[in-house]
Formats: structure tokens, sequence, C-alpha cells
């Protein structure tokens, strides 16, 4: 069962890419919140499904593993509210056998929220989730963690934006809560229609442990008005940051179901 969300991403990619996708809403090309860590301010059209997917190799300490498919499912239920579930991910060590646990993570509920969107093209939206432990015995966080984001954007002119988020995670760890707040900023560069990259800071705060400060840069180019592709890299800045990482990504939408 936990193969489910993986298999309904990728079932539909074929027919898609293919244009029987038709009935996709004229609402514009498709905005994800990958690959930036932070989040769109914007939520998926209403009665749009939005699959948001990718693979990432991450090294943190001469320890090298693989995860994916970090699928985030987004469906817009409303003009300015969305639900959103993200798939388990699974973990395994590459070249570093045995040195890391190997396993899927935990799954995660939630809802989007747009709070603003102004003509001067201010945005702001909150996202409010819960993650279950559905993960394996060493992945898992064991606990229910909720957590709140708050991203906002700001166009600056016709190819330049600022963003950032807010957050703040109740992430458990080893059986007892350590509440992490989270702060970003981004500004990303339009370089063409459908091609666009940013540089992001992304800084996490614990209650326990030393904070993780990470430079990440990112690209991602659409195919077409309803399919993007991501690259993406970070390097930490602090020990207790991750060394690099580098992922790849893939995301399309369509029109689910007809608004009234």
């Amino acid at each position: 069962m936990k193969w489910v969300p993986l298999w309904i991403a990728l079932l539909p990619a074929s027919a898609l890419l293919n244009g029987q996708a038709s009935g996709v809403a004229d609402s514009g090309p498709i905005v994800t919140d990958r690959p930036a860590v932070t989040a769109s301010s914007l939520v998926v059209p209403q009665g749009c499904l939005q699959f948001e997917n990718g693979v990432q190799v991450t090294d943190s300490a001469g320890r090298n593993t693989f995860d994916g498919p970090e699928t985030l499912i987004r469906f817009g239920i409303a003009s300015r509210t969305e639900l959103r579930f993200t798939a388990p991910d699974y973990y395994y060590p590459v070249a570093s056998a045995g040195a890391n646990a190997s396993g899927f993570g935990d799954t995660a509920l939630g809802v989007k929220q747009q709070l603003s969107h102004t003509s001067g093209g201010f945005d702001l939206s909150a996202i409010v989730y819960v993650s279950f432990p559905s993960g394996a015995q060493a992945i898992s966080s064991h606990g229910y963690d909720p957590a709140l984001q708050a991203p906002w954007s700001q166009k600056l002119s016709a190819n330049w934006t600022a963003a950032g988020m807010l957050s703040i995670y109740g992430a458990t760890q080893g059986g007892s809560r350590n509440a992490t707040g989270e702060f970003t900023l981004l500004v990303d560069r339009q370089l063409t229609a459908p091609w666009d990259a940013f540089l992001e800071y992304a800084g996490d705060f614990p209650q326990r442990g030393g904070p993780r400060h990470l430079l990440h840069f990112g690209t991602a180019y659409k195919l077409a008005p309803r399919h993007q592709l991501d690259f993406h890299l970070g390097v930490g800045l602090s020990s207790a940051a991750p060394d690099h990482f580098v992922a790849v990504g893939y995301s399309f939408v369509f029109q689910a179901f007809r608004r009234r």
C-alpha cells in the first residue's frame, strides 16, 4: 500500500505528455512548491490536481543517502484553498552501505490557504500540516508532528521576484518534541518565458542542537504550460547542516474537476 501514491503519480504522466490534459483550467502555467525550500505563495487552481515529484542524493559527513519520489499531491478545493498529501519517501544509503538506515519515511496531510493576492504583486499563504508515524522503524519520527509555514512573495520587476517563508515545526526527536523555527529568503530571476533560476538562503533553528544554515541554488524549466522539470543543489554552511545535496524533479498538473 505504501507504493500506491507513487503509482498514482506516475500512471497519468504519459497521457498528459501526449496532450490529453486539455481540460486544464485557463489559469496560467504550473506553479510549484519545489524545488526551493521556500514554498510557493500561491495555491493550486480550483479543481486542479497537481503532482510534484523528485529524487535527491544527500552527502552528510561522508554518508550518502538517496531519497525519492518526494511526491507532494496538491488539490484545489476552492479558489483560495488546497488540500495537500505528502507521500512517504524511500531512503536508501548510497556508496556507504550500512552507514545509514533505509526504508520509507512518514506521510503528511495538510491544507494551504491563500491569505493575500494583490495587484501590486504581493502574495501570502499559510500552510498547516501534520505528519503521521507511518514510516519504517529506523526512519519514522514515531510522533504526530505539526507544522505551520507562511510563504510570501513580492514581484520586484518583470523578471525579478523576492520571496521567503517563516515556519515552525513540531518535530519529534528521541521521543520528545524539538520545536524548530525556519527562515528562508529567495531571489528569483525569470531568464526566459519558460525558464527561471533562484538563489536561496535557508536557516533552521532547533530548540535542541545547532543551527542548520544552507545556501541553495535551483532552476526550473516548463516543458509545456502544465509540465515542469527542475534541478537544484545545496551546500551546508554550518556543521549541523548536510555537506551538500543535488536533486532533480518533474511536476505536472491537470484539471480533475470542472469549476461550477
